[in-house]
């Protein structure tokens, strides 16, 4: 797997060079000391994992994710423990928080790698926000997220957590292989579908109907309704 690390202070930056020289599956490309630097070796490389520090100057690390259209894996390294949820919601793989060990290094290294083996059907966290609470939620658990107005009710085997975000944000951090919008407030998760009957999806004994602009695509994916 070919790496990038990405860290401004030339002893952690070091450590991690070590780190993956004693992994044989790994292979560091380029070794950064800012995000701008690590923009341009992304376009000249194709990467698998980035070791990323947040703290930096020029663009920090969380904001130097949200410039990325197509991240690799990313694994944050930092000495703040304030940004964990940051990284849920930007679905980092792993947070490691120096001084890490050669142990807790691999640990994430592994998490890589069997994100990359797995591609898109990885489950994701994600953190949802409400009543000035945070919420991380595996997509796994979801069964049926509904949209009223400026609000959403993520629908899970165990709870409803209702948060201020649009359905279309949502479904574009979704695993496309489990997930499908049917309407124009409904996606639904087609692992947890009873059944099929008409223009109705039964999902946890809640009827939840197929939008007339949804219904080919629905029809086409499901492999036909009557």
């Amino acid at each position: 797997m070919k790496c990038i690390i990405t860290d401004d202070e030339p002893l952690a930056r070091e450590l991690l060079e070590n780190y993956i020289a004693d992994v044989p599956n790994l292979e560091l490309v380029a070794s950064c000391t800012d995000g701008i630097d690590t923009i341009a070796a992304l376009k000249e490389n194709e990467v698998d994992i980035l070791f990323l520090d947040i703290k930096m100057p020029k663009i920090s690390g969380i904001d130097l994710i949200k410039t990325l259209e197509y991240p690799p894996i990313i694994i944050l390294t930092t000495a703040y423990p304030d940004y964990a949820l940051d990284g849920y919601e930007l679905d980092v793989t792993d947070y490691l928080l120096k001084p890490f060990s050669f142990t807790r290094f691999l640990k994430a290294v592994q998490k890589a790698e069997t994100r990359l083996s797995s591609g898109n059907e990885e489950t994701k966290t994600l953190v949802f926000r409400s009543d000035k609470k945070s919420y991380p939620v595996e997509t796994d658990d979801i069964v049926l997220i509904e949209s009223i107005g400026d609000y959403v009710i993520i629908h899970t085997h165990t709870q409803k957590i209702t948060t201020h975000e649009t359905l279309k944000s949502l479904e574009e951090k979704l695993p496309i292989q489990r997930f499908m919008r049917i309407h124009k407030s409904w996606i639904i998760a087609l692992p947890d579908i009873d059944f099929i009957e008409g223009n109705m999806i039964s999902i946890k004994e809640l009827k939840i109907p197929i939008g007339k602009t949804y219904k080919k695509s629905v029809m086409e994916r499901l492999g036909g309704i009557s």
